[in-house]
């Protein structure tokens, strides 16, 4: 059970209406404190962090606090992160204030480029706007194949109902340890997704044969800048890991059920 004294709340934007007020009254009568987040500095010694939008705002919260577990409320559109509804606002408080939830730890990619490091819930990317891109895939340390396709993806098990749903890629359980190697749009019919040990070491390496003058390198959707041929990215497991709040076991499949009109 998480020791809540501090808590931070991070909104979709501007224009949401959410009732911050009566929130922090809820909180404020348990002995726990309410921070508004925004812009950084963000406090470092928050406890947890209510996130209140869709996936994408649940996203921003994990890598704006990447050490504080994260409670995401629906907001907007899907969200299949989220544990809850806007509607079910006071239910879920009462059930998080009382001690009554689960924390799902989630495995998180770091990958090292040309230009820095950086550290993934979802997915790291690499794709073109116009021309192919040719991607050669190592594995630990063993070249695989070479991808010839719009971009290639490696996702988590967290990703694989984000964009690695759209591209074909296998739905996997949250609390799977395993990584997703997917080509996008790939010019091969034979094609498919590779599933990998979450110990393995991926290197991806912009052939001379990319036409494209830039390779555009996304983490999660946001852009972290352009890859020229030649450049390499190695990407693996982070040592930590993201922890999500839920109230049920079976959060996962109901969201399967709700979610994605299974």
């Amino acid at each position: 059970m998480i020791d809540l004294r501090r808590v931070g709340v991070l909104v979709r934007d501007d224009d949401q209406d959410f009732p911050l007020e009566e929130v922090g009254n809820l909180f404020a009568r348990h002995g726990i404190e309410l921070v508004a987040l925004g812009d950084p500095p963000i406090p470092a010694d928050l406890d947890l962090v209510v996130a209140m939008g869709g996936d994408g705002t649940v996203l921003r919260s994990l890598d704006l606090c990447p050490e504080s577990p994260v409670l995401a409320i629906n907001y907007g559109t899907v969200g299949f992160l989220t544990a809850g509804d806007r509607t079910e606002l006071d239910q879920i408080l009462s059930r998080l204030v009382a001690g009554d939830y689960l924390v799902s730890e989630r495995l998180v990619l770091q990958c090292r480029y040309p230009a820095g490091q950086l550290r993934a819930v979802n997915e790291v990317m690499v794709r073109t706007s116009n021309r192919l891109v040719f991607v050669d895939v190592y594995v630990d340390g063993t070249k695989i194949r070479t991808i010839c396709a719009d971009g290639v993806v490696v996702g988590t098990p967290t990703g694989s109902t984000g964009f690695l749903l759209s591209a074909g890629a296998p739905i996997v359980m949250p609390e799977v340890r395993c990584l997703v190697l997917d080509g996008i749009n790939e010019y091969n019919f034979t094609s498919r997704s590779l599933i990998l040990t979450p110990e393995s070491k991926i290197r991806l390496v912009i052939t001379p044969e990319t036409k494209e003058p830039s390779v555009l390198l996304t983490s999660d959707g946001r852009p972290m800048g352009d890859l020229t041929p030649g450049d390499e990215l190695h990407i693996e497991q982070a040592d930590t890991r993201a922890r999500l709040i839920y109230f049920e076991k079976s959060y996962f499949y109901h969201n399967l059920t709700s979610k994605l009109s299974w």
